[in-house]
């Protein structure tokens, strides 16, 4: 059985997370995009280039960072995990979640409120999260945007916060049970 907290979002913006065959960017390149053509309404009439802000840094140095302080778990490993009692959290939107299906036991909470829920010096964490050694492993559609929610619940001291390399599709791609 799943657990769904009350969130939910908005309706028509669910990004697409996969590249089209042949692309040789990451699968997340497409996020937010309508049309090849189109520019966001900033960037109409500048004629600057478009120089990154000094000491910011793009979102494969976060993303690598990110991973660098994790140690991600395999979809067996987190079958596993589960099994002696680890927390599967899936944060994939509800819209994702229809579209592929969904993992029997895991947790839903959408990325929009993960930390409130974990931490448990918050007001609004879930009763069963208020031990900072909780072991979580994170799920979202490929492992992407996991990685980067399972370092903010190390920042928020959960030390034993991960993620599942590959989502909810390697999951499913090693033939573990999915519910649709």
């Amino acid at each position: 059985m799943t657990s769904t907290l009350q969130t939910s979002p908005v309706a028509g913006q669910t990004p697409a997370l996969t590249a089209p065959v042949g692309a040789t960017t990451s699968p997340a390149s497409s996020i937010g995009s309508t049309s090849p053509n189109t520019a966001p309404a900033s960037s109409i009439g500048s004629t600057s280039p478009n120089t990154a802000p000094a000491g910011s840094v793009g979102i494969d140095e976060i993303l690598a960072r990110a991973r660098a302080r994790l140690t991600r778990v395999g979809p067996e490993e987190t079958h596993a995990a589960m099994a002696r009692g680890a927390v599967l959290v899936d944060i994939r939107p509800a819209a994702q979640r229809a579209q592929h299906g969904e993992i029997p036991g895991a947790v839903i909470i959408e990325r929009n409120v993960l930390e409130w829920r974990l931490d448990p010096r918050s007001d609004a964490r879930l009763p069963w999260a208020g031990s900072y050694d909780l072991e979580v492993i994170v799920t979202c559609q490929e492992g992407y945007t996991s990685s980067l929610a399972a370092a903010a619940l190390l920042d928020l001291g959960l030390h034993r916060a991960t993620d599942l390399a590959g989502g909810y599709a390697a999951w499913q791609a090693a033939g573990l049970p999915v519910t649709r």
